[in-house]
């Protein structure tokens, strides 16, 4: 009897254990998946006239009396009411003459790029792009970007500019707002547009480039470690963080930073032709107000003031790419921009502004 309760009691450890397990397994399996699906994004799009409409309307039942409130509120039906006939009466303008020519209210598509070392958001720019082309009417319509960047890698700034370049290809007003800082490879971006514009205090420029690499080499010999390093092909390194730098290494160093340097220029040369740009191009930034005066930038404001003139006389949507992420790719997220700025904070602070490649 007692060595059947033992076994009973075995075989119901073993049960609750495989049930564990397959517990695991299971919520393992439905995590994988749920992130799969996430994983494609979706592009979300916001109104933003009807939210100025709405931060005004909040304001106004706050600091308006009930009688003034009862008197706009009518007004505002009268006038709803007469703008309905007008749109009433333009659609069937159009179906009778089926003319092209008919005048069609603007429609502006706000994106935004908020740049990082690696420009790794150019995939949501890219996404966000796409969209907005398969809708816009390019007689008629606008994209204005607010882009923020201090800079990053040569190649990750190269493919985020090309995406600007889509838009320009495509003969689209392309308005670039810069609130507080467009350098380096953000620079080399915000020129692609048509019309470029920095708030008075943001940072703008640093038309240069940058390589740091630590050298540890003396604190290898003191503590008696070699370093190894095999290569195939004269320049496959250059300078390297623990072998024993050149001067031949170093000269060609330079020439590959000298060379990107002139692709850089070159591209803003054509991007904005009315810039001395070898006067500009020597790593310097300048504050917004400045920059205009030097022909970085084509105008002064913020992005706000542009985006709320333009909500008067057009339609204004926010579009934006949003790729839903598992608890696993935020947190991996959340670690990788903290060594990001680390690094970024690391680079101003040691003097530097400029673009660096790696």
């Amino acid at each position: 009897m007692e060595f059947l309760s033992e076994y009973g009691l075995f075989l119901i450890k073993t049960a609750t254990i495989v049930a564990a397990i397959l517990v695991v397994m299971a919520t393992a399996f439905a995590n994988t998946m749920k992130q799969k699906k996430e994983g494609k994004g979706e592009i979300t799009v916001t109104h933003l006239n009807k939210d100025v409409e709405n931060y005004r309307d909040e304001l106004k039942h706050v600091v308006e009396d009930a009688q003034t409130l009862k008197a706009e509120a009518k007004a505002e039906k009268k006038k709803k009411k007469l703008e309905k006939k007008e749109e009433k009466k333009e659609k069937k303008a159009r179906k009778k003459d089926n003319s092209e020519e008919a005048e069609l209210k603007k429609r502006i598509y706000v994106l935004d790029f908020d740049g990082d070392p690696k420009a790794s958001q150019v995939e949501d720019l890219r996404q966000a792009i796409t969209a907005v082309l398969t809708m816009i009417r390019p007689d008629s319509d606008e994209i204005l970007l607010r882009l923020e960047s201090p800079g990053g890698m040569v190649h990750a700034y190269g493919l985020a500019a090309s995406q600007l370049h889509r838009i320009r290809s495509k003969d689209i007003p392309l308005t670039i707002c810069v609130d507080k800082v467009a350098a380096s490879g953000g620079y080399m971006m915000a020129c692609v547009a048509t019309n470029l514009i920095a708030a008075p205090f943001a940072y703008i420029g640093s038309i240069g480039v940058l390589v740091q690499i630590p050298n540890f080499n003396k604190l290898l010999k003191k503590k008696n470690v070699d370093f190894e390093m095999v290569t195939a092909g004269e320049h496959k390194r250059t300078l390297t963080m623990f072998g024993e730098n050149t001067a031949k290494g170093r000269e060609k160093m330079l020439e590959d930073v000298t060379e990107v340097h002139e692709l850089f220029k070159g591209f803003i040369r054509d991007s904005r032709p009315g810039m001395d740009i070898d006067k500009l191009a020597t790593g310097e930034t300048w504050l917004g107000s400045r920059a205009h005066e030097l022909g970085l930038v084509d105008e002064v404001a913020t992005s706000d003031e542009i985006i709320t003139n333009a909500c008067d006389t057009a339609d204004v949507y926010h579009v934006a790419f949003e790729k839903k992420k598992g608890i696993t790719d935020k947190l991996g997220s959340l670690m990788e921009n903290t060594l990001d700025n680390t690094l970024m904070r690391w680079l101003q602070r040691s003097g530097s502004k400029d673009e660096f490649i790696s």
